[in-house]
């Protein structure tokens, strides 16, 4: 009697994980999906830079003027952790470039948002300011220290697009930030 009772659980587990299949199928083919869309969406970082350059000790840096293909997609500011701002950004090639900066202890902070980056003896002048190159095995980075913070380009991409983003950074200007790259070349 018990090898029959058995049989009959697993039969009845069979059939009720077949209903659930069936229900998720249904539910798959009448749900509407578009694969092509793109899955990473641009951030609004205008409220977070207005915040950030009115708590920060230091002239915030933010990106001006990049190309519509370069997609803003993370922002914080964190003033219990050295006044720490993040702006990440997917370059034209989806690499992964952001602009960090901080009043934390260079020695600390620059491996830890460069993934573990090391100084080289390079110098790379950008817009008429010479920047460290670091190189890392996961990211490279440029570096400067000036105004009681350090102002850090880190990420995947090559040197020739951190140049680019550390040359289109400004630092407290009058005009206001565009917070979507593509939403200011298409007007």
């Amino acid at each position: 009697m018990a090898g029959k009772r058995g049989n009959q659980t697993v039969r009845g587990m069979i059939q009720s994980m077949a209903v659930i299949c069936a229900f998720a199928g249904v539910i798959y083919l009448f749900i509407p999906h578009d694969d092509s869309l793109d899955p990473i969406q641009p951030v609004d970082y205008r409220v977070e830079l207005v915040t950030a350059r009115r708590a920060a000790p230091y002239p915030v840096a933010a990106p001006a003027g990049l190309p519509a293909d370069w997609k803003p997609t993370s922002v914080t500011f964190r003033r219990e952790d050295g006044h720490a701002w993040h702006l990440g950004f997917l370059d034209p090639d989806g690499q992964y470039v952001a602009v960090e900066q901080s009043t934390e202890a260079p020695r600390q902070y620059v491996p830890r948002v460069t993934q573990q980056a090391a100084p080289t003896d390079t110098s790379q002048s950008v817009g008429g300011e010479s920047w460290q190159r670091w190189e890392g095995p996961k990211y490279d980075a440029l570096v400067r220290t000036d105004q009681g913070s350090t102002t850090v380009v880190t990420g995947t991409a090559s040197y020739e697009r951190l140049a680019q983003m550390a040359a289109a950074l400004e630092s407290e200007s009058g005009a206001t930030p565009s917070p979507v790259p593509s939403a200011a070349a298409s007007s």
